[in-house]
């Protein structure tokens, strides 16, 4: 009895977790939400099974429901959801993606259909006790597979320069110590300790999931810095200039101090400089981008009078892109318009946002605008 009481109440958490996963992938929609319930309704399904099996004897369906849970569905998918969660490589995440179908689909039908032995008692069985040498094999690789998911994950978010860095290795962390669990108590059964390793794989998936669906307080994201970077300014006044980058004048002759300044004549008519800056952004990182991107806009409306139009754009038909379009008054405008301490400061606090970002520069010759359209597009 006190096996089917563990079982039953490790089973009773798990479908508490699954729905409390669901819940989260809802509030934070996200690839490694997604892969983190199917794992978790993968380990509670077997568990559930377990339950009846503790009751009257494992047979061979409640054997089969347990293993592909915890052995099979529970680490794959909670080691992938971590790949995604931490891994910000296209191509890494693809590959990824391709494994996961590889090592679900053939050892989920393995496991389905294969023969099993059929002495069973009531606790929980080994993997190795009851199926043949081929699906024993693939879930070996699976597992190995599972294994440098999580790994690779782990080691991304380690050498990644970010504000949230120790946050996503606890993560990770919790996310790793529930699949060992849910792999140890395949492989070996552990008796009556099997449904109470379970039920620690399951919480920690739980904590895990429930870290990242939580609203995390971006460093800089406080009223004071998002107005203007005033706070920002005084933090670095040491290392910034207090006012912001002057144009100077160019051409200059160090005969024009001994006369009357430079001859008069007539300058070439500047031509006009582009930029387009297409940004990427990591799941859930739209909101704090944003309200960088309202605070450097409203400092170049301020202190740039020869930045003609700075502009974000959203993408409606792609939510995780930005488009950043900036017309120059000439080539010396955008080179001091670069040096401002909130354009610094943007590049340095976006790229905690940013996964990749494609620059496109325009020598806008032909083209010219009045400074009464200037106006209308950036109000100073």
């Amino acid at each position: 009895m006190v096996t089917v009481g563990l079982a039953f109440i490790s089973a009773l958490v798990g479908w508490s977790a699954t729905a409390a996963l669901a819940a989260y992938a809802q509030r934070r929609p996200g690839v490694a939400a997604i892969g983190w319930l199917v794992a978790a309704l993968g380990m509670t399904v077997g568990l559930s099974a377990a339950v009846i099996g503790a009751m009257f004897d494992f047979g061979e369906l409640t054997f089969r429901l347990l293993q592909i849970g915890i052995s099979l569905l529970g680490p794959l998918y909670m080691a992938w959801g971590a790949f995604e969660y931490g891994v910000r490589s296209p191509r890494g995440v693809f590959t990824s993606r391709l494994l996961l179908s590889a090592f679900t689909i053939v050892p989920l039908v393995v496991l389905s259909v294969d023969r099993v032995s059929t002495r069973f008692g009531d606790t929980f069985p080994a993997l190795g006790d009851h199926y043949d040498l081929i699906p024993r094999s693939l879930v070996n690789v699976t597992q190995v597979v599972a294994a440098v998911l999580l790994v690779t994950a782990v080691v991304a978010v380690a050498r990644r320069a970010s504000a949230h860095r120790n946050a996503d290795l606890a993560v990770l962390g919790l996310v790793s110590l529930a699949t060992v669990l849910s792999v140890l108590v395949g492989r070996f059964g552990l008796g009556l300790v099997g449904p109470l390793l379970m039920l620690g794989a399951v919480a920690a998936l739980w904590c895990a999931a429930a870290m990242v669906a939580r609203p995390r307080r971006d460093p800089y994201d406080d009223d004071d810095y998002y107005d203007d970077y005033d706070d920002v300014a005084e933090d670095t006044e040491d290392e910034l200039p207090e006012e912001p980058v002057r144009r100077k004048r160019r051409n200059a002759d160090p005969y024009d101090d001994y006369y009357d300044g430079p001859p008069t004549r007539q300058a070439p008519p500047a031509k006009l400089r582009g930029v387009i800056t297409i940004y990427t952004l990591a799941d859930g990182q739209g909101p704090g981008f944003d309200r960088l991107a309202d605070a450097v806009v409203a400092q170049v409306a301020e202190r740039e009078p020869d930045t003609l139009l700075f502009a974000c754009h959203t993408v409606p038909s792609a939510p995780s892109q930005r488009i950043v379009y900036a017309i120059y008054r000439d080539e010396l405008a955008q080179e001091e318009h670069e040096q401002q301490p909130h354009v610094v400061e943007f590049a340095r606090i976006g790229a905690n946002h940013v996964v990749a970002t494609n620059v496109i520069e325009l020598s806008l010759a032909g083209a010219s605008a009045s400074d009464g359209l200037a106006g209308l597009l950036m109000p100073r």
